[in-house]
């Protein structure tokens, strides 16, 4: 958090940029050691006739050597895969989930080489009678050459096999190995997730490939340009079923086990592979593309998984349309994960979700469920074409599969539910989410070289606001500035040409270019980090643009963007003005007497700053006709002003007053954004003295919002508020069957009433949250528990949070974020992860997801020198 806010008293001790800079590498560092002392600590397991690829007691000096390299070598192609699994959903005698499969893939030789080096990570080999780990043979009458080692690196996750020969240029080869792994429970490659139906536990296998989990799976070549085509055949007991991207081609039965073969894929890469074996039930459509939802039977008889269906084929059809480029595939099928570290997965032709992303229940979820629910769907979908059929070369452009997906989720969305204006949404959820990430000095450029992104590690550190939201906002500022229609042709060019193939972000801007040319524009938005506040003086006509840092001391370098400027003139619209420069002067935006707006429905990524007098004149056209404003600018121009104010750019007095006319607005996004950006000072100032008088002038914006409304007035203090909660949430205790709590406050009334009581009111919420078969109201009773001010139950409740028999491991960050952001438990998570970390890191290594959303939400509150000091 940044200085800025000028306060009488200094008792708001801010945090430094440099300060959370450190902090968040720190705790970055600390992982990367415990994970890698955790890996030289395994031992192997030798049983007879397999290996383990477990690490070595110690890790050898750097090496030029091939396998020591993390990108695999340009020698070798794959054409086809051939493998079978089979996933035990039963322990063995000492209590551990197996699998066992057999891989076998064609190879074709691009260059000399007496290598094969194939990714391979926490799987056990059976040898070969030659006592090796796999067999080459020749394909179309080709000979192999013998296998001389056969050995594993495990910093690369290699498997490594030197042949006694090299293999010919253009010649094909069949690679063909057998193994076992673990079925764990770590939420990534082939892993079980669990539930209970009445009474009875269930156990699925499911995947999560992306980023580099397929190597968990079985032996391939993982990386996303190594595209090919897979031929897959599942084993499973007779009471489930097994679904691949592929259809179902033939289910041979036997009495103890069923044999599902799938029709090969299409070309794709390993990171889109999934599969699942489950006794999941499904609905499905009558389209001529087989929609499925599958999920838990109770889910789907229940109908939560009617609202997904309902949506899923309208979507399809937009993004045919969009794209102008048929479905590539003959069906879609959505699953509901009981366990799943994501929101949702993007499976060529099987979707994989958290339940709460693809169910809905019209009785017991909010209109917040119901949006996020076909919101995440339409990103999904989206991504069948824009990132499976074209693929990035290389995860340094993920910024482009991802902020593409986030950008036209909202127009599928947009199109599903027309009434929603949901495509609006977007400034809320995607442009000012982005904003306040690339405001600090820890932000990145949307792409990188290569060469910087390397390790499964760095990859999984993509994964970010930047990467989805920043991605978004740029890609809607392009389509804005040269025209949904040229920008839609681009695209279809784009996919035309590289159907089934990879590319590189700059591939993208050929196409684009093809209609005009955007090179030299997008490139300065895309390499660079960061964004600029354009700042215009209506008295001489100057504009001028400068690097925009929430902490005005960082030094960072100088950049500058070319900046498609839309503005009005006292309602009138005025066009589009172009900054090229640092500064220039441009004579209309010159006057007196009008009030000037910039960045028209906040459609370009950048903040406006003006000189005082127009400041003024803003505000009072806010407080005598606010709709002269677009809804959007009226949001940004609070969300602009208080960040402006936070940077020291402008008194926060201004920006307060920007909210004044709030009092006269009916609509969702100027209220949203004033709370959010109220909230600032909660979150800094709620354990000072400041916090009082804070209280009770903050009440008085929040009056028109109901669901806002409540949650503040018994944030505040607001006598009644705590006895209509406490009422709703009794009423509730007393007949557990009938919640009368209306599903758009049940957030608010949890949290409240479950503060308001004592451990009566927080066991019964335990209690619901245990039973919930609804996984949106699980996720709301998650929160509320969270809210006690008891320590001794948020100790109890933060032991629960590292007990996946207590809260689902998918779930244990947001828990553990959650108890963070009560003033009394923030020092009591403190504590408990500094004591657990290295059960944390050990048991919840589940890439970036989890410690991402850990680190960022329990040092958000520290504001002191000595917080800084105690990390």
């Amino acid at each position: 958090m940044g200085k800025g806010f000028y306060i009488s008293r200094p008792l708001g001790f801010v945090l430094c940029g440099l300060g959370i800079v450190a902090m968040l590498t720190i705790f970055s560092l600390s992982v990367v050691y415990t994970k890698e002392k955790r890996k030289n600590q395994v031992t192997a397991i030798n049983e007879t006739g397999m290996v383990t690829t477990a690490a070595p007691h110690t890790t050898p000096a750097p090496s030029n050597e091939p396998w020591d390299k993390y990108r695999l070598p340009d020698t070798l192609l794959p054409e086809y895969y051939n493998v079978t699994l089979w996933p035990r959903l039963v322990p063995d005698e000492q209590g551990m989930y197996i699998f066992t499969g057999t891989s076998g893939v064609a190879l074709t030789c691009i260059k000399e080489t007496n290598l094969i080096i194939i990714h391979s990570n926490k799987l056990n080999y059976t040898l070969t009678l030659e006592n090796h780990h796999a067999k080459l043979t020749g394909l179309g009458g080709t000979s192999a050459p013998a296998i001389l080692k056969t050995w594993f690196q495990t910093q690369t996750q290699f498997m490594v096999i030197l042949l006694n020969e090299k293999l010919e240029v253009g010649k094909s080869y069949w690679l063909y190995m057998e193994f076992r792994g673990e079925l764990s429970d770590d939420l990534a490659g082939f892993y079980r997730s669990q539930y209970t139906e009445n009474g009875v536990k269930k156990v699925v296998a499911t995947t999560q490939m992306q980023a580099t989990a397929a190597r968990n799976a079985f032996p391939c070549f993982d990386e996303p340009s190594m595209k090919a085509v897979f031929h897959l055949t599942l084993q499973h007991p007779p009471e489930t079923v097994a679904l691949a991207n592929g259809t179902e081609s033939i289910t041979i039965e036997d009495k103890k086990l069923l044999q599902t073969r799938f029709k090969p894929t299409e070309k794709m890469s390993t990171y889109l592979l999934a599969f699942v074996i489950s006794e999941f039930t499904k609905i499905q459509s009558s389209e001529k593309t087989n929609i499925r939802i599958w999920g838990r039977k109770e889910a789907i008889e229940s109908g939560q998984g009617d609202y997904a269906l309902n949506v899923t084929f309208p979507i399809l059809k937009y993004f045919e349309n969009y794209y102008n480029t048929t479905y590539p595939l003959s069906k879609s099928d959505q699953v509901a994960l009981p366990d799943f570290a994501a929101g949702a997965m993007e499976n060529w032709g099987l979707v994989t979700y958290r339940e709460q992303s693809l169910f809905y229940d019209p009785k017991e979820s909010s209109n917040g469920d119901k949006e996020w629910v076909v919101t995440v769907i339409a990103h999904e979908l989206a991504h069948m074409w824009f990132g499976n059929l074209v693929t990035m070369r290389w995860w340094n452009d993920l910024w482009l599969n991802e902020g593409f997906a986030s950008y036209v989720s909202y127009l599928g969305a947009d199109y599903a539910e027309p009434t929603w204006n949901i495509k609006d949404l977007m400034v809320l959820q995607q442009v000012q989410r982005a904003f306040a990430v690339d405001a600090l000095v820890s932000s990145h450029p949307l792409s990188s070289r290569e060469d910087e992104v390397i390790t499964p590690d760095q990859i999984s550190q993509l994964f970010d606001t930047i990467t989805y939201s920043k991605g978004a906002a740029v890609l809607r500022m392009l389509s804005e500035f040269l025209t949904e229609s040229v920008f839609a042709k681009g695209l279809h060019n784009y996919l035309h040409e590289y159907a089934y193939s990879n590319t590189v972000y700059t591939d993208l801007w050929k196409k684009l270019q093809e209609v005009t040319s955007i090179k030299e524009i997008m490139n300065r938005w895309i390499l660079q980090m960061g964004y600029p506040v354009v700042t215009i003086d209506t008295r001489t006509g100057n504009i001028s643009q400068q690097h925009f840092l929430i902490h005005p001391e960082a030094v960072v370098e100088n950049y500058e963007w070319f900046v498609p400027i839309t503005w009005m003139k006292s309602g009138s619209n005025m066009g589009q003005h172009w900054l090229l420069t640092k500064t220039a002067l441009y004579e209309p935006m010159k006057t007196g007497t009008d009030w000037l707006l910039a960045n028209l429905n906040v459609m370009g990524y950048y903040r406006v700053n003006y000189d005082p007098q127009n400041w003024e004149r803003l505000l009072t056209q806010l407080t005598t006709d606010h709709k002269v404003i677009p809804v959007l600018n009226r949001g940004q121009i609070i969300d602009d002003a208080f960040n402006l104010a936070r940077a020291q750019i402008i008194n926060i007095t201004l920006a307060l007053r920007t909210t004044k006319y709030l009092l006269k607005e009916k609509e969702y996004i100027p209220w949203e954004s004033a709370i959010r950006n109220l909230q600032y000072f909660f979150l800094m100032f709620d354990r000072t003295e400041v916090y009082g008088p804070l209280q009770v002038s903050l009440f008085t914006y929040y009056k028109n919002n109901q669901i806002n409304a409540i949650s503040m007035a018994c944030r505040t203090g607001v006598k009644g508020c705590s006895e209509l909660t406490r009422m709703w949430y009794r009423q509730w205790m007393k007949n557990p069957d009938s919640n009368p709590i209306p599903p758009n406050l049940k957030n608010t009334v949890y949290c409240n009433a479950i503060a308001a009581g004592g451990v009566e009111e927080w066991d019964f919420g335990w209690q619901m949250f245990k039973k919930s078969t609804i996984a949106a109201e699980a996720g709301k009773l998650l929160y509320g528990l969270s809210c006690t001010k008891e320590p001794w139950l948020l100790n109890r409740y933060l032991e629960f949070t590292i007990d996946p028999k207590q809260v689902r491991k998918q779930d244990a960050a947001f828990a553990i974020v959650y108890i963070s952001g009560n003033v009394i438990g923030q020092p009591l998570v403190w504590d408990f992860v500094r004591a657990k970390w290295e059960q944390i890191t050990k048991d919840y290594d589940d890439g970036s997801f989890f410690f991402g959303r850990l680190i960022q939400g329990i040092t958000k509150k520290f504001s002191t020198e000595f917080e800084l000091k105690q990390v």
